[in-house]
């Protein structure tokens, strides 16, 4: 009988080196950096980090399955075009984003802009640009023939489909049921009849079904599911299908208890499907779209601690950052039951002097908490707080203007 197995501790999934007591991020000691940047909070990102989850992915992938970089999940600039040089493509949801794309040196045909309610600026922009639109409504259809006649630019088009499935277990749901995300499955035939009418370029399928999941079973199911509707589908299709986006939806861990995603089993079924991509819709090409899997476990936030407060026996670290700069780690960005984030403090890394201790930010509100009643190294003023997994949805998915305090900055290191 095997030992009951250990459940993993949030510095289990620590990616960063540490020496000396401090963490190490691209290569420097943690106060060092901190030292160099010329402030706190920050964001800061590692190359090295970014770099090596590519190549295991790579290494892992079958060789032809596309990898595009979902820029939603950070659209830092610098972080940008470093992925653009590693990744086949990038998938943008805004005009605002794919200027940053454009601006990255990526090859305008290996992009991609999805996202309901595209403006009519963002569809001429995009048709201007030469990227791939993923049309997720009959108006946007039209609203592009609209300018392709009258601009005599070609207007490359794929269908986002909103399945009759979701992907199990995922952190949020972007498929299945009534969405406002793609075009119900039932009503894309229509769709596609009405896309040769009016003499778009098409080019392919859209799905994604579900985000941030850890079950590859449950990938693997849905991306066997998207697979086949989309050939389903491409028997309507004004032209041969080229390319096949089966989204992404890999998740990463966050709290203790969660096991990373397994790759191999979601590579053994990629294989699969390439193979019958090969077979039943030659000359296309399977695309995988990953965001967080790619860039959230490189990235740290750091604050710095300003004041030790105790309150009826309880002590409060109350740093300079918060929930309006990472509202993730907060608990207050989709989390049920709050939970903490992996946090450290990174100049006492290893300390065995610990106290259990909350963190906070400067806000006049109860929601300004990065780490609850969690046992930390014994902390003084002017420490340096980390929230690790902090490279995907931190710094533009939070309410920077929030009672108007100092912005963070971002580094790439």
């Amino acid at each position: 009988m095997s030992e009951p197995r250990t459940p993993p501790r949030h510095t289990d999934m620590i990616q960063f080196a540490q020496d000396g007591g401090e963490l190490i991020v691209g290569g420097l000691p943690l106060s060092r950096l901190a030292a160099r940047i010329g402030q706190t909070p920050f964001y800061a990102y590692d190359r090295d980090l970014l770099a090596q989850r590519i190549a295991e992915l790579r290494n892992t992938l079958p060789a032809g399955v596309q990898l595009h970089y979902a820029m939603k999940a950070n659209p830092m600039p610098a972080l940008v075009s470093f992925m653009a040089a590693r990744v086949d493509g990038l998938d943008v949801a805004s005009g605002r984003e794919l200027r940053v794309a454009l601006d990255s040196g990526m090859d305008p045909q290996e992009i991609s802009f999805a996202g309901p309610g595209k403006s009519l600026a963002e569809l001429e922009q995009a048709i201007a640009s030469g990227v791939l639109l993923n049309i997720e409504s009959a108006r946007e259809a039209r609203l592009l023939s609209d300018i392709s006649e009258r601009t005599g630019w070609a207007a490359r088009v794929a269908v986002r489909v909103n399945p009759d499935f979701e992907l199990k277990s995922s952190g949020m749901k972007m498929g299945g049921g009534p969405k406002q995300f793609g075009v119900d499955a039932e009503s894309v035939p229509a769709l596609l009849a009405e896309i040769g009418q009016l003499g778009l370029q098409f080019e392919g399928f859209h799905l994604y079904a579900g985000s941030q999941n850890l079950r590859a079973e449950s990938i693997v199911e849905a991306q066997q599911k998207s697979f086949e509707l989309c050939l389903r589908l491409a028997e309507s299709a004004p032209s041969a299908v080229r390319s096949f986006n089966l989204g992404g939806g890999f998740g990463i861990p966050y709290f203790p208890g969660e096991q990373r995603l397994d790759l191999a089993p979601v590579a053994d079924n990629l294989a699969r499907l390439q193979q019958d991509a090969a077979s039943r819709a030659p000359g296309s090409r399977l695309v995988i779209e990953l965001g967080r899997y790619l860039v959230g476990e490189a990235g740290i936030y750091v604050a710095r601690v300003v004041e030790r407060k105790l309150s009826r026996g309880h002590v409060f670290l109350v740093t300079d950052g918060g929930m309006h700069h990472h509202l993730a780690a907060s608990g207050n960005f989709g989390q049920v039951i709050r939970k903490n984030y992996p946090v450290a403090i990174g100049n006492r890394m290893g300390s065995s002097d610990t106290e259990n201790v909350s963190v906070v930010g400067p806000l006049c509100t109860p929601l300004d908490l990065l780490a609850d009643k969690m046992d930390l190294p014994r902390a003084q003023e002017g420490d340096l707080v980390v929230v690790f997994q902090s490279g995907a949805y931190g710094f533009t998915a939070s309410p920077r203007d929030f009672l108007s305090h100092p912005q963070p900055l971002e580094v790439l290191v």
